[in-house]
């Protein structure tokens, strides 16, 4: 197998990433896009979706220690998106916002995969809030830009009725998730920390005429490689608030990633 220049000779690869860093940021004052910085404190009035995830998870098999350090640099990166307003035509980039969130303040080590590995990293976890967010945006009118879902998912769901392949991956000038406002509505962001879990709220300046369900449809799983694949779609559903009517259903994407834990421990007997 041809190896790259970085691993034949490691000490480039910062040099590398500082090179990959520069030119991600500027592609993206370049790409004629308004993106969404400006924050208010004073929330807007109506709630139109809200998503909770426990902060800890404790079936890694590692340091107990590094699911605290985890939430603390989720709590470092959540700073400069709590009460983010996106504003019409504008689009949200996590990685314009938290880019430099550790500037005065550093990240600690929490898991990350590389290469196909869990392992310590000084800034791991941050993909729990890229979670988050675009499980928010998913029950919103807000357009997805960019999402690209974990290549491996290492543990399971959290319970079993949860919707599967609605992650985001993101990683420091490589890849982002964005979203455009292509409605008239003002939408604005809350993160907020209990003992227990990450609560993100969206709130609009209107009230929500339509609310959003998101659903699977045709889960299936297959070995490839000896690997364990899943492949799911995504479905988006439009329901009246009102009268609860369904307006319309929506393919959204078909997420493929690579199971890394045993399935038939979790209560999944066959691959189809």
């Amino acid at each position: 197998m041809k190896k790259r220049i970085t691993q034949k000779f490691p000490f480039l690869l910062p040099l590398r990433q500082k090179q990959k860093q520069f030119c991600f940021y500027m592609k993206m004052k370049m790409d004629g896009n308004q993106y969404a910085c400006n924050r208010d404190e004073h929330r807007l009035p109506y709630l139109c979706a809200s998503i909770k995830t426990p902060m800890y998870n404790y079936e890694t098999g590692f340091d107990f220690k590094y699911q605290e350090n985890k939430v603390f640099n989720l709590k470092l990166a959540a700073l400069p998106i709590n009460w983010l307003l996106i504003r019409p035509g504008e689009t949200f980039s996590f990685w314009k916002l938290v880019h430099q969130a550790d500037k005065f303040i550093s990240y600690k080590e929490g898991l990350t995969v590389v290469n196909g590995e869990t392992i310590p990293a000084v800034g791991g976890g941050l993909c729990q809030l890229s979670n988050l967010l675009f499980q928010l945006f998913l029950h919103s009118p807000l357009t997805i830009v960019e999402r690209k879902g974990h290549r491996i998912k290492e543990f399971p769901e959290l319970s079993g009725d949860c919707v599967k392949g609605i992650d985001a991956t993101i990683a420091d000038g490589w890849i982002d998730l964005k979203v455009k406002n292509n409605s008239e509505q003002t939408f604005q962001l809350g993160i907020y920390f209990d003992d227990t879990n990450i609560n993100g709220y969206l709130y609009s300046n209107e009230e929500c005429k339509i609310r959003y369900e998101i659903e699977n449809r045709n889960l299936r799983y297959y070995k490839e490689n000896d690997t364990t694949v899943e492949k799911v779609e995504v479905w988006k559903k439009f329901i009246q608030n009102d009268s609860g009517k369904l307006i319309k259903e929506e393919f959204v994407y078909e997420n493929q990633c690579v199971i890394g834990y045993d399935l038939e421990k979790y209560g999944v007997n066959t691959l189809i």
